[in-house]
């Protein structure tokens, strides 16, 4: 049997961009997909603190440093630009590989940045 479990998060991020008529994902500071462990791409699932919201997208890689985190298409109708979001991406493992696991959890500043 394999389970689903947190691989990697982004805790409370600030919605920078918001881009409805983009192809959908979430567009993210390459520095933040470094720290967390996520890849282009890879499926995640983000939690809107300001209203409630949760869904799930892919990863498109952001401009390096730049504190950049964009919804783009249909995901740009989830949250506003200074919404505060959780990004998760999960992991499918066997329960003992999870018992040994330990995700990815970065916690940035106000700004997007890695503090």
């Amino acid at each position: 049997m394999f389970i689903h479990v947190m691989k990697s998060k982004l805790h409370r991020v600030k919605i920078t961009q918001a881009e409805l008529n983009y192809v959908g994902s979430v567009t993210i500071d390459e520095d933040l997909m470094d720290a967390a462990n996520l890849i282009e791409n890879e499926k995640v699932q983000i939690v809107n603190n300001n209203n409630g919201e949760r869904f799930e997208t892919y990863v498109i890689t952001g401009e390096r440093g730049s504190g950049t985190v964009c919804l783009n298409g249909a995901a740009a109708r989830r949250a506003q630009v200074g919404d505060i979001v959780i990004i998760i991406a999960y992991g499918i493992m066997t329960p003992e590989e999870a018992k040994e696991h330990k995700p990815n959890l970065v916690f940035p500043d106000s700004n997007n940045r890695l503090v």
